[in-house]
């Protein structure tokens, strides 16, 4: 297991990360936030946010210039081990990961705060102070392998009996319309609701193999706008599952494309 999900005893224990709060501005503010972190708000990593500035034409994903400047400003920089939380489960603060790993920051220098916000403000310190930040210069230097893959991968692997289509919506949305042959695992279903951390990894294995994702297989995620796929790609990623594919596009882009849908009868 690695440890792209840490708790807050492991960032307490490395006060060289640097933390980043996706929350709005005013829950940073007002409620308080983790002492250090740097308050980068959800909607900041998204595209619609910066259309003004272009784009790269990938989903949602803010651009490369966009990104370079958030964590920049953020005086972060990609030596960085960088540990993001929210107050929603951390579906929101894996959002913001997803993001940087696709622009490459290194992936052993990417963690997910267990227990989202909650979890820390249970036991420790909060505070209302922002940290004095000396702004950076953020290098983009895009991998040469992601695991992005387009609307025409994954209607390749519809039928393929290696490749596992998982769709983390909602039962509703699922039943309403999906992509042929995917599989139903809502993102929810791996957060345990009380400490709103991840449930064991036995209890999530279970979970896992009860929909035939294994990890020998080949898993490719979507959702809407790629937001709820990036807390279950970084739950796989922590469990060790190296063969899964990130559908930025999502259902959004699939429909616009005019490609099928199955819906439940």
């Amino acid at each position: 297991m690695s440890e792209r999900v840490v708790s807050p005893a492991w960032l307490a224990d490395h006060e060289s990360a640097r933390v980043v709060d996706v929350r709005e501005a005013w829950e940073y503010d007002s409620i308080g936030h983790i002492p250090g972190a740097v308050n980068i708000p959800f909607e900041q990593f998204r595209a619609d946010e910066h259309a003004a500035d272009g784009g790269d034409g990938e989903g949602m994903l803010p651009g490369e210039d966009a990104f370079a400047t958030l964590f920049g400003e953020a005086g972060i920089s990609r030596d960085d081990h960088i540990v993001a939380y929210d107050d929603h489960h951390g579906v929101f603060a894996a959002r913001a990961l997803v993001t940087a790993l696709l622009y490459g920051h290194p992936p052993e220098k990417l963690h997910l705060l267990d227990g989202d916000f909650s979890a820390w403000q249970l036991e420790r310190q909060v505070t209302s102070e922002e940290p004095a930040v000396e702004a950076v210069e953020y290098v983009i230097q895009r991998p040469d392998e992601t695991p992005l893959v387009d609307s025409e991968t994954v209607a390749d692997a519809i039928d393929d009996g290696e490749t596992v289509i998982v769709d983390t919506r909602e039962e509703w949305e699922f039943e309403d319309g999906h992509i042929p042959g995917a599989v139903r695992l809502d993102w929810r279903e791996l957060v345990d609701d009380e400490t709103r951390g991840l449930k064991p990894r036995a209890e999530i294995e279970a979970i896992l193999d009860a929909q035939g994702i294994a990890p020998e297989k080949r898993i490719l995620l979507y959702c809407n706008t790629a937001r709820r796929i990036s807390h279950t790609y970084t739950v796989l990623s922590h469990l060790g599952y190296e063969n899964v594919g990130f559908y930025e596009g999502s259902l959004t882009e699939w429909e616009s494309e005019g490609r099928p849908i199955e819906a439940e009868s």
